[in-house]
């Protein structure tokens, strides 16, 4: 049976596995690289978190992980489950489980997410974007606009871009659109920033755009390992509200532990998603 993988923050329990009888002996940093190594091997991870256990537990650790694609998380879990993996002790590993009832509006992978996926499944070289319009709509005249705008207004630099993600072993072009906005202080703003700024923001209206071309595309993965293309029904494209304008711009490209802050977009589908729905077995 073929299986489409969305460019979508992975939230649903057959793409999820939990993790426990972790022992206490490692660091939880450690732990995430151990972990990380393992589970990696079976399909490309969308995030690995670790977490204490619960006071009222023996010391140790439990862990969520996250596959973008449910044949992979199977696959882990089988494979997985009852053995040492890496430490003296067997594992845990078991596929999430959900209370029926809730529901999750998909969010949008930001640009460097869709990279990285499509990277996996296409190649390097299997992809590119094109852009075909990159303009700005700031508006920073001076003199005949000074006297009716209000001193307390800002004014903001603004750029639009739109671009089309190519797909040429699958004769497939899927276009996209973005719009970045930065607010701007004239007063307090050297030439220096200012630049840097302009250069920031037409950065992020392109990664804007790539992330919404990619939403319109479905990855399809059929049994025999072999790849498809197809564009999304109008009605289910994810709504262009990305990681990006939920972080404060604070970018996540990578699974190091050190950033496990990870931004907003990972506490949405770990922390208050996860904590309310996952229900962790009993810890002997």
């Amino acid at each position: 049976m073929a299986e489409l993988v969305p460019f979508t923050v992975p939230t649903e329990s057959d793409k999820t596995l939990l993790v426990w009888e972790l022992s206490s002996g490692p660091t939880a940093e450690a732990l995430h690289r151990s972990l990380f190594t393992v589970f990696s091997q079976f399909g490309l991870l969308y995030s690995v978190r670790v977490f204490p256990n619960a006071a009222v537990a023996r010391p140790g650790f439990y862990a969520i992980i996250k596959f973008y694609s449910a044949r992979d998380a199977h696959r882990a879990q089988k494979a997985c489950d009852q053995k040492q993996l890496f430490q003296k002790s067997p594992v845990k590993v078991h596929l999430s489980t959900r209370h029926k009832a809730v529901q999750h509006q998909a969010l949008a992978l930001n640009s460097s997410r869709c990279q990285e996926l499509a990277n996996y499944y296409f190649g390097f070289n299997g992809w590119s974007k094109r852009i075909i319009e990159l303009q700005d709509l700031s508006d920073l005249e001076e003199g005949a606009h000074e006297d009716i705008v209000a001193p307390h207004e800002k004014q903001s630099l603004t750029f639009f871009c739109a671009l089309e993600v190519v797909l040429p072993s699958y004769e497939c072009r899927s276009p996209g659109v973005g719009v970045a906005r930065e607010p701007l202080d004239k007063l307090e703003e050297g030439p220096l920033s200012f630049l840097r700024k302009r250069k920031t923001t037409q950065k992020l209206a392109i990664q804007k755009a790539l992330s919404d071309a990619f939403q319109k595309l479905l990855i399809v993965v059929l049994e025999s390992g072999k790849l498809a293309v197809v564009s999304k029904p109008c009605e289910e494209i994810t709504e262009s509200r990305t990681e990006e304008e939920l972080q404060d711009l604070i970018q996540v490209n990578d699974f190091s532990w050190k950033q496990c802050g990870q931004g907003e977009e990972e506490y949405f589908s770990d922390f208050s998603f996860e904590e309310e729905e996952i229900r962790l077995p009993e810890l002997d």
